[in-house]
């Protein structure tokens, strides 16, 4: 049966359509038609789609069951999101192999899952080939050397579903695993590193398409030595990640990254983990016990993630920067599908997914719609 979605006005990847007019069938588009002024207030967006999160409601991805993986489905979901990249965090070989197992069976699973459910398309291996300087919380008896044999390892048991890398590519032997990661079809991005921008550079022509939270775990902005941060600000071919929950970045540096990649580079993230959608209390990332505290994650005084959703995100640039709705929504979807390669996940035409987020006219997310059903 054949239903149609209507609203004021569609933000897509490349402008606006007045009075949308959408077929939907199957769970996916039929068509898309411009019709008359109908009364409604509503706009319509293409779902949100996260690369970066770690879990949400309790529920860790380095130890969630089949259940506990859908139950984060279902409230990323709830916050607008349509597809994701579960990501894991350093741990040891032995545990991060069983979460990439875990996490493909997820995967391969979701050809009979329930519609109105965020969609897990890929995995996002963060470490453990990151820098013990700018680790983080990353624990330093798991970090790893860059190896080719370690990734391949890693891949097999996630049974090819790592589609995105964070690694340090000033470590030994880094360049030869970003060549050989994107040669199969992995996006490389580069984060919790003291690289020089000269690093930099190499491991960008190497492949390297990306940056894993700019201006976090990684070597400060210096005028003598730009690094990762002046470097990726520099360039017109690369993408960076922000996290924007007032948090990780002062509202002026979220201006800055904003005003210099510009509306077609910059990649809102959540960074969210298992307290995501949780009271403040203990928690686990991976090998470790986080603590949340006032909603801001700490190991110690190390920040550990962020409890952040995306459609506060969303929201919260606008407040930061300024910025029109659709931009905000662009930088949460288009992006980062244009990022991975998977533009069919956040593209408003026929044949793509029904999958969709409705603003009021004050700029509020009020729901979402999924697989052509609406998100409960």
């Amino acid at each position: 049966m054949v239903t149609t979605l209507s609203g004021r006005r569609l933000l897509t990847d490349e402008g606006q359509m007045d009075y949308p007019e959408v077929s939907i069938e199957d769970g996916r588009i039929v068509r898309v038609d411009e019709g008359a002024p109908n009364g409604s207030s509503d706009t319509l967006t293409a779902a949100f789609f996260d690369v970066h999160v770690h879990g949400a409601v309790g529920h860790d991805f380095m130890a969630a069951t089949p259940v506990e993986i859908a139950e984060v489905g279902r409230f990323l979901a709830s916050r607008g999101v349509g597809h994701y990249l579960p990501t894991t965090v350093t741990a040891s070989i032995d545990l991060t192999l069983r979460a990439l197992e875990n996490l493909a069976d997820a995967i391969e699973g979701e050809r009979g899952r329930e519609a109105s459910i965020a969609v897990p398309v890929g995995i996002h291996l963060e470490g453990p080939f990151v820098s013990h300087a700018k680790r983080g919380v990353h624990p330093v008896v798991s970090l790893q050397t860059p190896s080719v044999e370690l990734f391949d390892r890693m891949q097999e048991a996630a049974r090819g579903h790592v589609r995105l890398m964070t690694m340090a590519p000033e470590l030994p032997h880094a360049l030869e695993l970003i060549e050989h990661a994107t040669a199969g079809g992995v996006r490389v991005s580069m984060g919790h590193s003291m690289a020089t921008a000269a690093e930099t550079l190499a491991a960008i022509a190497a492949g390297a398409t990306s940056s894993t939270h700019l201006f976090n775990a990684m070597r400060a902005l210096d005028h003598r030595e730009p690094g990762i941060v002046g470097t990726i600000l520099d360039r017109e071919d690369v993408y960076a990640e922000a996290i924007c929950d007032g948090v990780h970045l002062d509202p002026a540096i979220v201006r800055l990254w904003l005003r210099v990649m510009g509306e077609e580079r910059a990649i809102l993230v959540t960074d969210g983990i298992s307290a995501t959608g949780m009271p403040d209390g203990p928690y686990r990332l991976g090998d470790l016990d986080v603590e949340v505290k006032n909603g801001v994650c700490l190991l110690g005084e190390t920040l550990a993630g962020s409890v952040l959703t995306m459609d506060k995100a969303v929201s919260n640039v606008q407040q930061f920067t300024g910025t029109s709705l659709g931009t905000a929504v662009r930088l949460a979807s288009r992006n980062p599908a244009r990022m991975m390669g998977m533009t069919q996940l956040t593209e408003i035409a026929a044949g793509r997914p029904a999958n969709f987020n409705v603003f009021d006219e004050a700029g509020n997310r009020t729901g979402s719609i999924l697989g052509g059903r609406v998100v409960a």
